[in-house]
C-alpha cells in the first residue's frame, strides 16, 4: 500500500501532516530518543562506574567522551552512505549498531571494555539523527518541514530533560546494567517499525566516496572535540592535553575544506554555504547551539551543588522547560511552514534570554516556584528556536542535497554542543577557583573534604559564593543568547523565501522533476 507523501498531500491539505508521514515520524522519533538520550542519562552513572570499576572520575569520564567523538566521526560520512546505500538501509543498520553496542555495554566487566562498547554505540547513534532528518524532510516535502522538524524535536527536549530522571531512577531502582539493556526492547520495536514503515529506497547512481575527505574530517573533528572536552578537566585551553589535539584536529578540519572546495563531489559539500538562507542558519545555529547547551548543563548542576536534590530530583525540577517548549514547537512549526522562521526565532531568543535572565541572579536560596516559570518560559522560547533554525537550513535544500544538509546541521550541533559546554565548565570552575569559601564547600560536594573539617560559617559563606559563581557564568550565557538576535535578523521571514528554483534540482535526472515533490511513503 502506498501512501503519498509529496505534492498531492502537500497541495490539498497543507495544514496537516497525513498519515504515512506520522508513520515515518514516530520510527525517526523513536530512534532519535535512544541515542540522545544515551548522551545524558550515562552522566548521572559516572559516580556508580567509580565504586564499581574502582576507576577515576578522569577514567569513566570517557564512557561519556567516547561516546561524542564517535557521534562526531561518524556523522560526515552519513549524507555519502545515504546516498549510497539508501536512508533505510542505513537506518537499519544504525539501529543494530547501536543496540549491539547497548547489550555489550550492559556485558562490560571492566572499565576499558565499556568504553570500547560505547565507541560501538555512538557509531550507530551519530547516524540516526541527520538519516532521521533526511528522511523526514524527504517525507514530507519542503512546504511541511516546519512542522516535521518540529516534531523531531522531541527527543532534543527529552534527552537532557528524562535522561537524568530515568537514569537516576534505573540506577536506584535496578542496576547500573539496566542504563543500556532498555534499549534492547527499545530499539527491536524501532527495527520493525522502520522495516515496515520507512519508504523503500530508490537506488541512484551513487558518487565516488571521498577518502580523502574522511581521512581529514573524521578524525579532524574527532581530535578537535576531544580537545575541547578535556578544557575542563585541566582548567585551561593553554595545557597541553588540550592544545594538541585541539590544534591537529583544527589543521585537518582547514585541509579538508580546501580539498572539499576543489573536489566535485566531496565528503561534505560545502557549495552548499552558496545558499544564503542555509548559511544563515548555519550561523544562527553555531552561536544558538553553543549559549543554549553550555548553559544546559549549569542548571542540574546548581541543583545538585547548590541546593543539595538529588539527581532524580533536578531533573524533575528541570521539566518545566520542556512542558514550555512542548507547547510552542508544534506551533511555530505550522506557523514557520506559513510565515518563514525569521520572526519565530527573533522572538524565541528574546523569551531565552528573559527567562536565563533569572539565573543571573542566583543565590543559594532562590525561590523555587521563580526558578522554575523561568525555566517555563525559557522552554517557550526554545520551542520557537532550534527547529525552526534547522527548518530554514533544510527547507531552502533541493530533494538531492537534503542528506548531506542534514549531515552538515548535525556536524554544527555537535562541535556546538561540545564547544558550549567546555567553555561553560571552564567559567564556572574559575568562578569557583576564585573564591576560597566556593573552593571549600564544592570540595565537600564533591566529596573531596569531610563536611566536619570545615567551619559551619565557611560553609555556609561558600554556599552563597558557589550560587553566585554560577549566578556570573549564567550572564556569560546571556550575554550568548542576545548575540544570537543578529544572524537571526537575517533569517527568512516569508514562506517564498524558502522555497528553491525547482531548475536547479538534480531530481530531473532521476524523474523527480519538481524540487518540492518528495518521493512516496510506502507502506510494507
Amino acid at each position: 500500500m502506498s501512501t503519498p507523501a509529496g505534492p498531492p498531500d502537500v497541495g490539498s491539505d497543507d495544514d496537516k501532516l497525513d498519515r504515512g508521514v506520522l508513520k515515518v515520524a514516530g520510527v525517526v522519533v523513536l530512534g532519535a530518543i535512544m541515542s540522545i538520550l544515551d548522551v545524558t542519562v550515562v552522566s548521572v552513572a559516572l559516580p556508580t562506574f567509580q565504586s564499581e570499576f574502582n576507576a577515576t572520575y578522569a577514567t569513566v569520564a570517557w564512557t561519556m567522551t567516547a561516546y561524542t567523538l564517535a557521534l562526531a566521526a561518524v556523522i560526515p560520512i552519513t549524507g555519502w552512505a545515504a546516498d549510497r546505500f539508501g536512508t533505510k538501509r542505513l537506518y537499519l543498520t544504525s539501529l543494530v549498531l547501536f543496540v549491539l553496542g547497548s547489550v555489550l555495554c550492559s556485558m562490560a566487566w571492566d572499565i576499558g571494555p565499556l568504553i570500547g562498547a560505547r565507541i560501538l554505540q555512538g557509531l550507530g547513534g551519530g547516524m540516526l539523527m541527520p538519516l532521521g532528518m533526511t528522511i523526514m524532510t524527504r517525507a514530507a516535502g519542503p512546504d511541511r518541514v516546519g512542522r516535521v522538524m518540529a516534531v523531531l524535536g522531541i527527543p532534543m527536549l527529552l534527552g537532557p530533560i528524562g535522561g537524568p530522571i530515568l537514569g537516576g531512577w534505573l540506577i536506584e531502582a535496578a542496576t547500573w546494567h539496566w542504563i543500556f539493556l532498555i534499549n534492547l526492547p527499545i530499539g527491536i520495536f524501532a527495527f520493525i517499525a522502520a522495516f515496515r514503515v520507512l519508504p523503500k529506497d530508490q537506488p541512484q547512481p551513487s558518487e565516488t566516496f571521498d577518502f580523502v575527505g574522511m581521512a581529514l574530517l573524521s578524525p579532524g573533528l574527532a581530535a578537535f572535540l576531544y580537545g575541547v572536552s578535556s578544557i575542563p578537566e585541566h582548567g585551561t585551553v593553554r595545557a597541553g592535553e588540550v592544545l594538541v589535539p585541539a590544534i591537529i584536529g583544527l589543521a585537518l578540519v582547514v585541509a579538508f575544506v580546501f580539498h572539499a572546495l576543489r573536489k566535485d563531489h566531496p565528503l561534505i559539500d560545502l557549495h552548499l554555504f552558496l545558499n544564503r538562507h542555509l548559511t544563515i542558519a548555519v550561523v544562527t545555529m553555531s552561536l544558538f547551539i553553543v549559549a543554549f547547551m553550555g548553559a544546559a548543563i549549569l542548571f542540574p548542576s546548581y541543583y545538585l551543588q547548590v541546593r543539595d536534590e538529588t539527581t532524580l530530583m533536578a531533573g524533575l525540577l528541570m521539566a518545566p522547560q520542556g512542558l514550555g517548549a512542548m507547547i510552542t514547537m508544534p506551533i511555530a512549526g505550522r506557523l514557520t511552514d506559513k510565515t518563514g522562521p525569521g520572526k519565530l526565532v527573533l522572538g524565541g531568543i528574546v523569551l531565552i534570554a528573559a527567562g536565563m535572565t533569572t539565573f543571573t541572579q542566583l543565590t543559594a536560596d532562590t525561590s523555587y516556584p521563580l526558578l522554575l516559570g523561568s525555566l517555563f518560559v525559557m522552554g517557550l522560547g526554545m520551542g520557537m528556536t532550534m527547529m525552526p533554525i534547522m527548518t530554514a537550513a533544510l527547507a531552502s535544500l533541493t530533494h538531492g542535497e537534503v542528506a548531506r544538509g542534514s549531515t552538515l546541521m548535525n556536524i554544527v550541533q555537535q562541535t556546538g554542543g561540545s564547544i558550549g559546554t567546555a567553555v561553560m565548565s571552564v567559567i564556572l570552575t574559575n568562578q569557583i577557583l576564585n573564591d576560597q569559601a566556593a573552593t571549600a564547600y564544592n570540595g565537600v560536594v564533591q566529596g573531596v573534604v569531610e563536611a566536619d573539617q570545615v567551619p559551619p560559617e565557611v560553609l555556609t559563606a561558600g554556599r552563597s559564593a558557589l550560587a553566585e559563581a554560577f549566578g556570573s557564568t549564567f550572564t556569560v550565557a546571556v550575554v550568548l543568547v542576545v548575540l544570537c538576535l543578529i544572524p537571526a535578523l537575517f533569517l527568512p521571514r516569508t514562506k517564498q523565501e524558502l522555497r528553491t528554483d525547482p531548475r536547479t534540482d538534480d531530481g530531473e535526472a532521476h524523474g523527480d522533476g519538481d524540487a518540492s515533490q518528495a518521493p512516496p511513503i510506502v507502506l510494507h
